[in-house]
């Protein structure tokens, strides 16, 4: 699914992306880390995977848009 940042923090890496439905779902560091990214800009598009939580859905990763994945295990 694509969503589009609303916000980053670069010291946490933490932030909240807009889906193109108007929701905000907030990210941590570790959906950050997991496409080995370094920075993200508001505006930008990117691609992420949800999972259910406690609260709602969270993402468990991110990465930009047109970039491809890399080599890891997808939470299951």
């Amino acid at each position: 699914m694509q969503a589009t940042v609303s916000r980053f923090d670069a010291a946490t890496r933490t932030g909240t992306v807009l889906l193109d439905d108007g929701v905000e779902l907030p990210y941590d560091g570790d959906a950050f880390d997991a496409a080995g990214i370094r920075l993200l800009r508001l505006g930008q598009r990117v691609r992420i995977e949800v999972a259910p939580s406690s609260s709602g859905r969270r993402v468990v990763f991110l990465t930009i848009a047109t970039l491809p994945d890399p080599g890891r295990q997808r939470p299951r």
